[in-house]
């Protein structure tokens, strides 16, 4: 009894620890403002692990991921890089069905086979392969299969060429931030479709897999009575097809993650416009960009400037302000 009892405490004791883990990652306060030399403020700041959050005196609270290099465009790179990896094993694999052993679990003989060949293993340890000579004898959900998986992983390879440049510390000639997030952008979108090609092309594989079994199970047993009339080799699914979910998971996931950091990446749009102003003796006036339209010195003479398209005096610039000015 008393260790039953103490088998249910550390039970339930190890469970509000788990929560109190997940609960302290996901909250937003792991570091806040000190209000020490300024208590009364309209802003405040606070920061967690995946976000930083600021709050008025109103009360209205805006918080904001991390899109930065440690952020989700590295984190989404390498979950692609993995699951591409993992596809590309998964593809060369020869353990996509392996025959079952449940009626015979002590056989001499052990089969199993990949997409490209069929393999067969001896209790001595000896294996011997024998790749397929033929495309138009596989079944076509075989072929299937096959193009699915070599789709993704070439569309997860250019896909991930395209993320190595869209990484922001690498630069390359003159490539803004707004390319960057474009470059990402693409190659999640990649790695997304590459890896819903490779999910498919593993459950098209185990959805043949289950229908084969139960076929040849149904013609095992038949007569009265259920009696064993023939034995056939039955095949179940392989270590390759849970790679391949798993590996087309990351690239999936990976793949999201990258298209939701482009946001980030992306330049925003500012309503700033140029600068015009009078001063003593010297006039200037500038276009977005902060460029130099034009200057004159201390004269009562009005000079001619070429503004817009039109030739405009130095007075009518500044008393008709042009879509580029502000105040």
């Amino acid at each position: 009894m008393a260790v039953t009892a103490c088998q249910g405490l550390g039970f339930m004791v190890s469970l509000i620890g788990i929560a109190g883990i997940i609960a302290a990652t996901c909250m937003d306060q792991w570091s806040t403002q000190d209000l020490y030399n300024n208590p009364v403020t309209a802003v405040f700041n606070y920061q967690g692990l995946w976000r930083s959050c600021v709050r008025e005196s109103s009360g209205f609270t805006e918080c904001r991921g991390y899109f930065t290099l440690l952020g989700l465009p590295v984190v989404g790179f390498l979950l692609a890089v993995l699951g591409l990896a993992g596809c590309i094993a998964a593809t060369g694999m020869d353990t996509w069905s392996t025959q079952d052993l449940y009626d015979n679990p002590v056989t001499a003989v052990f089969q199993y086979e990949g997409l490209w060949q069929s393999c067969v293993r001896q209790s001595s340890g000896f294996s011997e392969c024998r790749p397929y000579f033929t495309i138009l004898g596989l079944p076509a959900m075989l072929q299937a299969v096959r193009a699915l998986m070599v789709v993704g992983i070439v569309l997860g390879a250019i896909g991930l060429l395209v993320s190595i440049f869209a990484l922001k510390c690498i630069r390359i000639g003159s490539m803004g931030d707004s390319a960057k997030a474009n470059m990402t952008l693409t190659s999640g979108i990649m790695f997304i479709i590459s890896g819903i090609c490779a999910i498919a092309g593993v459950s098209v594989f185990a959805n043949m897999l289950v229908t084969n079994f139960w076929m040849s199970t149904a013609n095992m047993y038949t007569g009265m009575g259920g009696m064993v009339q023939t034995v056939q080799t039955r095949y179940t699914f392989g270590s390759a097809l849970f790679v391949g979910w798993v590996a087309g998971g990351l690239t999936l996931i990976g793949g999201v993650m990258m298209c939701i950091a482009c946001r980030g990446l992306a330049p925003e749009d500012t309503s700033y416009k140029a600068v015009s102003y009078h001063a003593s003796g010297h006039n200037v006036a500038y276009k977005p960009g902060g460029f130099k339209v034009g200057t004159s010195f201390g004269s009562n003479t009005k000079n001619k400037r070429i503004y817009d398209g039109g030739a405009r005096t130095e007075d009518e610039v500044q008393s008709h302000p042009s879509k580029y000015d502000y105040v």
